[in-house]
């Protein structure tokens, strides 16, 4: 993952956003980055620094004079040593007096002293303060000098609703945006899947017997849903189409909810005529009723014979574009590599991912797994159990080479 063993800062000014910067200090923290949260005077009266601190295990630097853990400068080892800096939220005031060089407070004074080194700043101010001039030639004079930017967006602000961008952006938005700068570098261009458009699938497909009752599978999504995060914190432009499930869709991502097996198919046969990458994630359904009741049938009816018929092949059915990579998921219970090979050849599949769904940490409805990527000219990587998150990044570490 991005944020693993990384030294993040999260500077935070004063507005009333400062209480999503809460639940991003504790998303970083999460994801494995060690936290360092910088809070200005003003901040502090929106959220007292035990929050952060109980969020992140870290204590809260406040003031340029502070000298705790021996740190007489603290602006500049914080300013030279993270990988990162975050400004969430970047009031119109902190944005001013950054965008003139002052370092007045801890936060400026270590922004000023970030020269051309990675920030990432979330505005977050009343309307018409975001639409002024002077907000607006100050954005673009810090973007000159190398700050990133997220947001602000449309939405309910503190005084009431508004159809002009002065939000903040939300945690996870501005948590997918700062794993991408720390992928691609401060350089967006080095990545080979930046620019490239990927579609992922994800989660299981459903197909009524009746209004009530279907044919499905626990799978729980989760590893779409990290091949998906982990391919737009690379750049690219991804679609991920998802079957049911109670997974967010990550921050950036444009998704088409789908249900049935068939409307995936149609969903990623539209898509693909563009793609560069096609990753199929998902597991769909193989079998539906031949036949759908219009009503519910009563269980005092007794035993019933069910016949089933099989549902559209996706990458059997599939019309490619010339030079897409497709990827595809094997999910075996036995004789897993010798299936899995057969899948690939058979599909015509550049890579196929196998896993097995009867072991223990691996498959359906948990957060690891453990797969073997295959490959052309008899390619094998055999991964241990990991964090699907990490997996997904393993994944796109191989197919790289195809891009």
């Amino acid at each position: 993952m991005p944020f693993s063993h990384r030294h993040v800062v999260l500077g935070v000014s004063g507005g009333i956003a400062c209480y999503k910067s809460c639940f991003l200090a504790r998303r970083l923290t999460e994801a494995g980055a060690t936290v360092d949260v910088v809070l200005t005077a003003a901040a502090a009266e929106f959220v007292r620094p035990v929050t952060f601190e109980a969020l992140t295990g870290r204590p809260v630097l406040t003031s340029l004079w502070e000298r705790g853990g021996g740190r007489a400068l603290a602006h500049i080892d914080l300013a030279k040593e993270p990988d990162l800096v975050i400004v969430a939220p970047a009031t119109a005031n902190l944005l001013a007096r950054a965008a003139m060089g002052m370092a007045d407070d801890l936060l400026t004074a270590l922004l000023l002293a970030r020269a051309r080194r990675l920030v990432l700043a979330a505005p977050a101010m009343n309307d018409d303060m975001y639409a002024n001039p002077a907000t607006t030639a100050n954005i673009k004079t810090l973007e000159s000098r190398g700050w990133h930017f997220i947001g602000p967006e449309s939405g309910a602000l503190a005084e009431g609703p508004s159809e002009r961008p002065g939000r903040m952006s939300e945690p996870d938005a501005i948590f997918a945006a700062a794993a991408q700068l720390l992928e691609q570098g401060d350089n967006p261009g080095k990545s080979k899947w930046s620019g490239k458009r990927v579609v992922v699938t994800a989660g299981p497909t459903r197909e009524h017997l009746d209004p009530v009752r279907v044919i499905t599978n626990p799978s729980s999504g989760r590893m779409g849903y990290a091949l998906a995060e982990a391919a737009r914190a690379r750049g690219a432009d991804v679609v991920l189409v998802s079957g049911p499930t109670e997974l967010t869709p990550p921050a950036g991502l444009k998704t088409q909810h789908v249900e049935t097996t068939e409307q995936m198919q149609q969903a990623v046969q539209g898509l693909v005529g563009s793609a560069d990458a096609l990753i199929m994630s998902a597991a769909p359904a193989d079998y539906r009723p031949a036949t759908q009741s219009a009503k519910k049938r009563p269980r005092s009816n007794g035993a019933f014979t069910l016949e089933l018929e099989a549902t559209p092949d996706i990458l059997g059915s599939l019309t490619r574009r010339k030079g897409m990579v497709v990827v595809g998921f094997a999910l075996e219970t036995g004789n897993g590599l010798a299936n899995a090979r057969s899948k690939m050849q058979n599909k015509a599949l550049d890579y196929v991912i196998l896993n097995d769904a009867t072991e223990p940490g691996a498959g359906f409805e948990v957060t690891t797994n453990r797969v073997t990527i295959l490959g052309p000219g008899g390619k094998q990587v055999d991964l241990p159990l990991l964090p699907k998150r990490d997996v997904a990044d393993r994944i796109l570490d191989v197919v790289e080479e195809a891009l």
